[in-house]
């Protein structure tokens, strides 16, 4: 996305964040009134012989033909979730398994595939790597090596980096390269835009290749930030393959415990727009400073 069009839509986003904040303190004690959705209303059979007469009913009932109740069309447009999609018999229809397949497939794709060098490059990130480094089967079965740097990693952050930064940036694929591939862009660019805007100082930002969300902890250690922003590639499911999460931690060190981090999941053109995220992660980062505390903490003091 071009980069004057990214700043625009990040200042938007921006103020329309503070507006929220500032309605929501007008009106503290405004309850929503949770909706309430009736999926199914089946009607109870009277009999046995009614029973068998519905059973059969459906046995029989347009075994190859996709039908299509009102109800799921209605729901089919508020998620992609896999609801109402017909079947033969017991069978999934042939266009739902093919799908299902082709899902499946893409998944075992980004766990196995690249980040673009060409993406890094244009970002300046330069890379390190994890103690799980060596390949992707050490990666997946060894989650404990993804969450500790390399001896060389630590080198070079010592060499190349700014220690003490306000917010510290950092990128990993994490399980899924393609979830960076199509988002780290806009999300970068307007993150940075973001923080800049609210005057914080960054550090030096980095790619890490094959790093868990625990990895944190190691390089708060090692360069002392404030607060790290780690944004990294999902765990692919069967709806997309390309989300990305946000982690973003105050201070994190050796002891930090995982309801210590706030996540910003499911970023992707699906769910949460990449450069609204940008812009809204600035916003998250600014709370964090405010309150110096995130994950649960953060909530209980803000409440």
């Amino acid at each position: 996305m071009d980069r004057e069009l990214v700043e625009m839509i990040t200042k938007l986003v921006t103020e329309k964040l503070v507006q929220q904040q500032l309605t929501e303190r007008k009106q503290p004690e405004q309850h929503v009134q949770a909706a309430t959705i009736q999926l199914f209303n089946h009607p109870a059979p009277n009999s046995s012989a009614q029973q068998k007469q519905q059973v059969n009913q459906q046995a029989d009932a347009k075994k190859f033909e996709e039908v299509i109740d009102e109800k799921f069309m209605h729901f089919r447009t508020q998620t992609p979730a896999r609801i109402g999609v017909g079947r033969s018999g017991p069978r999934p229809l042939t266009n739902t398994m093919l799908k299902f397949r082709f899902d499946h497939a893409a998944a075992v794709d980004t766990v196995y595939g690249e980040v673009e060098q060409a993406l890094l490059q244009k970002l300046q990130l330069f890379t390190i790597g994890t103690k799980a480094e060596e390949d992707k089967e050490t990666y997946i079965l060894r989650p404990d090596y993804g969450r500790k740097l390399s001896d060389e990693a630590k080198k070079t952050l010592l060499e190349k980096c700014q220690k003490n930064a306000k917010v510290q940036i950092i990128v990993s694929n994490g399980l899924s390269a393609e979830a960076i591939n199509a988002n780290l862009e806009n999300v970068y660019l307007s993150l940075q835009q973001s923080l800049q805007s609210l005057g914080y100082q960054t550090g030096t930002p980095f790619y890490i290749e094959q790093g868990r969300v625990g990895l944190m902890d190691d390089i708060g250690e090692l360069l002392q930030p404030e607060v790290i922003v780690y944004l990294i590639g999902e765990r692919p499911g069967l709806v997309s393959a390309e989300s990305m999460s946000a982690y973003i931690c105050y201070k994190p060190r050796k002891d930090t415990i995982e309801s210590d981090r706030t996540v910003v999941s499911n970023i992707h053109k699906g769910g949460i727009p990449p450069v609204e995220a940008g812009a809204f992660l600035g916003n998250i980062v600014q709370k964090i400073l405010k309150y110096e505390a995130s994950g649960v903490n953060l909530v209980q003091k803000e409440e």
